[in-house]
C-alpha cells in the first residue's frame, strides 16, 4: 500500500467514528438552533418569538 492510501484509511477511520459523528451532529444542531433563535428575519423571528423567551429567558427587544 502506498502512503497516500494509508493516510486515507486513517482519515476515514477517524471521520466515520461514532464520537466524531456525534460531535458533528450536536454542533450542527446547535448552529441551527442558534441561527433560528437569534434571527432578525421577521417571519422566523415572529414564529419563534415566544419559544425564545420561554426557553432562553432572554428578551429580544
Amino acid at each position: 500500500m502506498t502512503t497516500q492510501s494509508l493516510i486515507w484509511q486513517r482519515t476515514q477511520r477517524v471521520v466515520f467514528s461514532v464520537p466524531v459523528q456525534a460531535s458533528l451532529l450536536v454542533s450542527l444542531c446547535a448552529l441551527i438552533l442558534w441561527t433560528l433563535y437569534f434571527s432578525t428575519y421577521p417571519p422566523v423571528h415572529n414564529t419563534l418569538h415566544e419559544t425564545r423567551h420561554q426557553t432562553l429567558g432572554v428578551a429580544c427587544h
